[in-house]
């Protein structure tokens, strides 16, 4: 294998529509033209009928599940429990831009299994980001972004500015920390959680696996008090993000 080419294992695309459907011609074109290689695909929909089953030929490392999304990732990471944890480092996950915040949904729900006798909850922000924009969704999911602009379809987010066409000075990681550590002096918050989805090859973003897995790791060390605490959650790009505060009440750790 060329030393340039990217190794992934198995690549995980949420939704099989218009995003998802680009997404996996784009890694089938970049394997062919050897820029990445892959063990398999799949392609996660509830539509048996979805647009990547009508669009692409089929290819023998591509496979469409069809399931809703969370009890997919339910049984997905539940493969994780006893498995080699190399493997979660090479396996990604590419996310749908319209898509609900799923990884925060099943984090949330690892919380509530790890700790039925607590409560476990999303809470609303204390504080703002002090992005340009910033919107909160009625389940306190707050969508912000560095940009008050319309960005390009399928932007690589490079250091230079497409659209305003100087150097990038924002990182949402970094906001993302600065933030948690405004809302810790406002009460105990604990993070952040993050899930960078980044450039990985032709214009397809992704995020891995072994970053789930860690940030479920971080919620289950900020429960051992028996105090309550927060934890912020966020899947982010170099620009935009959807964020959410997981609420860990008092109790038996």
């Amino acid at each position: 294998m060329d030393p340039d080419t990217l190794s992934l294992g198995t690549v995980v695309v949420i939704g099989g529509g218009c995003y998802g459907t680009f997404y996996t011609r784009q890694l089938e074109t970049a394997r062919e033209r050897g820029k990445v290689n892959y063990r398999q695909i799949l392609v996660v929909d509830q539509d048996p009928a979805c647009q990547v089953v009508h669009e692409l030929s089929p290819d023998e490392d591509r496979r469409v599940v069809i399931a809703d999304w969370s009890g997919f990732l339910d049984r997905f990471f539940a493969d994780y429990e006893n498995s080699d944890p190399a493997s979660a480092m090479s396996d990604v996950i590419v996310p749908s831009p319209l898509m609900p915040h799923l990884m925060y949904q099943w984090l949330f729900r690892r919380a509530r299994e790890r700790w039925p006798g607590r409560e476990i909850s999303t809470v609303p922000f204390s504080t703002a980001p002090g992005t340009p924009y910033d919107a909160t969704a009625p389940d306190h999911t707050r969508y912000v972004s560095h940009a008050d602009w319309i960005c390009p379809t399928h932007c690589t987010e490079p250091a230079r500015c497409p659209v305003i066409r100087a150097p990038r000075t924002w990182e949402m990681a970094e906001t993302m920390e600065r933030w948690t550590h405004e809302l810790d002096r406002v009460s105990p918050t604990r993070g952040p959680v993050l899930l960078e989805c980044r450039h990985t090859v032709f214009a397809v973003g992704t995020f891995s696996v072994a970053a789930v897995l860690a940030g479920d790791r971080i919620i289950a060390d900020a429960g051992r008090s028996p105090e309550s605490v927060n934890v912020l959650v966020a899947t982010v790009s170099a620009c935009h993000g959807a964020v959410n505060l997981l609420h860990v009440g008092p109790g038996n750790p």
